[in-house]
């Protein structure tokens, strides 16, 4: 099926010179989804050195799957409001690779690495409540234009 060159609002379809065609929505969705097969399906023989249970193995990559879209959306919608928060998320990955790197010469509690991480996220939280954000700096996760009342995009009622 063609794709066609531009966005037709939410829509995942569209029809263009009498021709119907998927929208680059539509696209990406699909390529969201293929990147979380590949990743559940990348994650088993990890999940394997842990247990031989296939009931386990199952479960846990459907939830990580579930959870992490969950997740996506959560950040998104949270992304206008707290501002600094993809700082926070940031110095928690920065710290979970040098946790990763340094398995071999310390290995840090696990209850230290949470506190760490909720004590992370928890004071960017904070922050971006006291510090406002610069004008323009904050941007929308929505692609189409924040909504108005009538369900239109802000882009297209201009």
């Amino acid at each position: 099926m063609r794709v066609s060159p531009g966005y037709d609002g939410e829509r995942f379809f569209t029809t263009a010179n009498g021709v119907r065609m998927v929208t680059p929505l539509f696209v990406v969705i699909l390529l969201i989804g293929i990147v979380d097969v590949v990743f559940a399906v990348d994650s088993i023989p990890a999940i394997f050195a842990i247990t031989t249970d296939p009931f386990i193995v199952l479960t846990s990559n459907v939830f990580a799957i579930l959870g992490l879209r969950a997740m996506y959306f959560l950040l998104a919608g949270m992304h206008e409001r707290f501002h600094l928060l993809s700082y926070g998320l940031a110095v928690v990955l920065g710290f979970i690779g040098a946790k990763m790197l340094l398995i071999d010469l310390y290995k840090i509690p696990i209850a230290w690495s949470l506190g760490f991480t909720v004590t992370v996220l928890g004071l960017s939280m904070l922050l971006s409540l006291r510090i406002p954000a610069r004008p323009g700096e904050a941007g929308s996760a929505y692609p189409f234009g924040a909504k108005k009342r009538d369900g239109r995009a802000e882009k297209e009622s201009r």
